[in-house]
């Protein structure tokens, strides 16, 4: 891999005030999101970038649907090694997929109309072995590119036309024409994959917010990185320009203003003039501001992201922020406003797990075992087989809690093995790996919140995600309660558990 480091510098060397971004800072800390990593760029020069603990710089996060930007980028070498038309017809790449009596609609479809969320298609099919066949299948109801639904489905699609030109899924392909050139380490990328064993394009990709900022660089110095060209320039023009009207998405998601200025490819258009983004749900953005020569990447957990009200929250702050940086390309130097803000960046931090390890149940429990009679009981992070469409983790049949000063442990069993966790109570997290997926690690916490509620808090640095469940002892019985929203609004029951003898 070859990796150039980026320059650091203070942002008034880049025309950016220090206190500009200590307000951004403010309202980012505000409540309206939780962050966890944000980098600033301007004149290809890094004045600004911290994460909140535990989050840091080489963890790499959920991206969700940023991860389409990275699959169109993969069609983009494609068509700049000359191996796809982007009028090319995809039942003519899928034949065999293809229906025997595909609709004239059907016919109409190109890899252009994939690309800019133009398919005419009302619905999607859920992952399957067969799930090209199922697109493909699936009623083209629209004359394709006369309307806009965001289709995630086919974003994966174009890592299938990846791998059926060139027989390589996404990261094969794109570690030596992309990766390895702009310097993003592949061997710390990870994937979530369809059935089939295709990479989800559409939302399964675990990267860096500066593999995010580095992707989104690429584009905005039009597809040249240290003078050799990855992406054909017009390529480029048209994945950051609009190429479909998106104004349709006012009645799927009204809050979200910034969805409703149109779509290029895999890239959202943005209400300030040329600013365009590669986005996530729960807040994953990196922006481009060509005006100002910058970019902008943050990571986080914009809660609420079901409605699109916290990230469109966050955008908003972000065109805020624009607001406050002038068009000039250097500021006088301030360094105490640029020490401070240095500072402030590099103890950036979530609050504390609370601190609450005792209680008058707590030695009535510790150590006893109990089964569980009722709900599904998991630990795992679920979100990747939720997406692949793979079988969920089976419950955990039984688990006990021991207590040690400071300290808890929960030996379970599940599927037949023998399992344990660590959990800090003194008010940090303690480091856990836990299933096989593409997020494995988990820093546990626990607390007593009530006199018999024993809370545990599982933060998955991986993902955007912390799973929280309430433990309410009585007699011999215990209610798990799943705290919070999981899987974008459907809230899980409660679990049943009861002593055993």
């Amino acid at each position: 891999m070859k990796r150039v480091e980026f320059e650091r510098v203070t942002p008034e060397s880049v025309g950016i005030p220090s206190q500009a971004i200590e307000n951004l800072l403010d309202k980012l800390e505000s409540g309206v999101t939780e962050p966890h990593g944000l980098m600033i760029m301007r004149q290809g020069k890094i004045c600004a970038e911290g994460w909140w603990s535990p989050y840091a710089p080489g963890i790499r996060h959920g991206l969700q649907s940023h991860t389409k930007t990275y699959a169109a980028t993969a069609v983009g070498i494609l068509y700049t090694e000359g191996l796809v038309r982007l009028d090319e017809r995809i039942i003519d790449i899928f034949p065999d997929e293809a229906p025997e009596n595909p609709s004239e609609n059907l016919k109409k479809l190109t890899v252009h109309h994939v690309l800019s969320m133009g398919c005419g298609m009302e619905t999607m099919p859920r992952p399957s072995k067969d799930w090209i066949r199922d697109f493909l299948a699936t009623p083209v109801v629209h004359e394709p590119g006369t309307a806009y639904m965001y289709n995630s489905t086919g974003s994966t699609l174009l890592g299938a036309i990846v791998r059926k030109k060139t027989g390589l899924g996404l990261h094969d392909y794109l570690k030596p024409r992309l990766f390895d050139k702009i310097g993003i380490d592949a061997d710390n990328l990870r994937w979530i994959y369809m059935p089939d064993g295709m990479e989800i394009g559409g939302g399964g990709l675990y990267a860096t917010t500066e593999d995010n900022l580095r992707l989104m660089k690429l584009y905005a110095d039009g597809g040249v990185w240290e003078g050799e060209r990855i992406l054909a320039e017009d390529y480029v023009r048209l994945a950051t320009t609009l190429q479909n009207d998106s104004a349709s998405e006012v009645n799927v998601n009204p809050p979200a203003k910034d969805n409703f200025v149109g779509y290029g490819y895999q890239i959202w258009m943005c209400r300030p003039k040329g600013v365009y983004r590669a986005d996530g749900a729960m807040g994953q953005f990196t922006i481009v501001v060509p005006d100002r020569d910058m970019i902008i990447a943050i990571t986080e957990n914009a809660a609420g992201s079901t409605g699109g009200v916290a990230p469109q929250a966050v955008l908003d702050i972000m065109w805020e922020f624009l607001d406050e940086v002038p068009y000039d390309k250097q500021l006088p130097e301030n360094p105490e406003a640029s020490a401070r803000l240095k500072k402030r960046m590099a103890r950036l931090a979530l609050p504390n797990p609370v601190f609450a390890p005792f209680s008058p149940t707590r030695p009535l429990i510790d150590g006893k075992k109990f089964k569980v009679t009722a709900g599904t009981f998991t630990l795992g992070d679920t979100m990747g087989a939720f997406m692949s469409g793979g079988r969920m983790p089976s419950s955990i049949e039984e688990f006990s809690i021991s207590f040690s000063s400071y300290h808890a442990r929960m030996d379970y069993t599940q599927d037949g093995k023998e399992n344990h966790i660590e959990i800090a109570l003194d008010g940090s997290r303690s480091f856990n790996t836990i299933g096989t997926g593409a997020a494995t690690i988990a820093l546990a916490s626990g607390a007593w919140v009530a006199d018999d509620t024993f809370r545990l808090a599982l933060r998955w640095v991986e993902t955007c995600h912390e799973r929280v469940f309430e433990f309410k002892f009585a007699d011999n019985e215990v209610t798990i309660t799943p705290v919070g929203l999981f899987f974008f609004g459907r809230k899980p029951e409660d679990i049943k558990a009861v002593l055993t003898a």
